[in-house]
């Protein structure tokens, strides 16, 4: 019997690295995909070291880059037949606004434009598995996030002029995770989405994002707990025999929780997902129907 295939972004280091190791050890095969091609053969290498007998791949892609997303998800269709489990776990604070190539300012880009376009560049490829679940990695600081509840930018663009470094990136993971709980009611019968809060690891996240993110580092740091500890929540909800519920809840701490006030918003959500939807020019899964 082949085994089941987890693919996670953001692995050759801290959060992403400690969850391939611990699905590989749970008899997950892994794509471990990270920025650049040095990064994904070391990783490879390491990952392949503390699992004899597993399957690991390694590929690499500079997610802020659209055209990189599409070729990586050519890639992955190239590598495996089938994505069990999709882990969207790369992600970073940047301390200074700038927008990518594509116009869209970089920290909504790597967490939540990224993730999105990679898991709907694969659920139109069909690769897929109709019992995949798609795991996004979220944060505590969803509480800073704001969008406009009637014009929701889900590009960043609006914060050219009034950059604030927590605030941003608390409204590109609240939009990510909006975006997850809209996709989950459109997700085909046995598919199943969540997003995963890790709390805050001893990973050197917030001291290299620089800005404010490197002086709250030197004091959460106290409170920072190992990745492969953190990992236990996005491994549970891969591996868990019966799919958690909610399809679409946060969880953390292994447990579902309950997501801020504006996560809670069904309008506000459908019109995030609709709208990346848009920027990145895929399909919208179609919207459940009543009755």
């Amino acid at each position: 019997m082949t085994a089941p295939t987890a693919v996670i972004t953001g692995a050759a280091g801290g959060l992403g690295l400690a969850t391939a190791r611990l699905l590989l050890a749970a008899g997950l095969d892994v794509v471990a995909v990270t920025r650049d091609a040095r990064s994904a053969e070391a990783t490879r290498r390491a990952l392949a070291a503390d699992a004899p007998g597993r399957t690991v791949h390694a590929l690499h892609a500079d997610l802020v880059d659209r055209n990189d997303v599409r070729s990586l998800a050519g890639r992955l269709r190239d590598t495996v037949e089938d994505v069990d489990v999709l882990i969207n776990n790369a992600g970073a604070a940047f301390p200074t606004y700038a927008e990518t190539a594509d116009g869209a300012e970089r920290t909504h880009t790597l967490n939540h434009l990224a993730p999105f376009h990679l898991t709907h560049l694969l659920l139109a490829d069909g690769l897929l598995a109709p019992t995949a679940r798609i795991i996004t990695i979220s944060s505590d600081l969803v509480t800073r996030g704001r969008l406009d509840p009637g014009d929701p930018d889900v590009t960043g663009v609006s914060w050219r002029d009034r950059f604030s470094q927590l605030a941003v990136y608390g409204t590109a993971k609240l939009a990510s995770l909006m975006a997850t709980s809209a996709l989950a009611a459109r997700l085909p019968a046995g598919m199943a989405a969540y997003s995963a809060s890790p709390g805050v690891i001893r990973t050197g996240f917030n001291a290299k994002s620089g800005g404010v993110l490197k002086v709250v580092s030197s004091v959460s740091g106290l409170f920072a707990q190992a990745p492969a500890k953190a990992a236990r929540t996005p491994v549970l909800l891969a591996t868990a025999t019966a799919a958690p519920t909610p399809n679409g809840g946060v969880f953390a701490k292994g447990a579902v929780v309950t997501p801020p006030t504006p996560a809670r918003d069904t309008d506000l959500a459908t019109r995030v997902y609709e709208r990346t939807a848009r920027a990145l020019d895929v399909d919208a899964l179609s919207a459940p129907t009543s009755g």
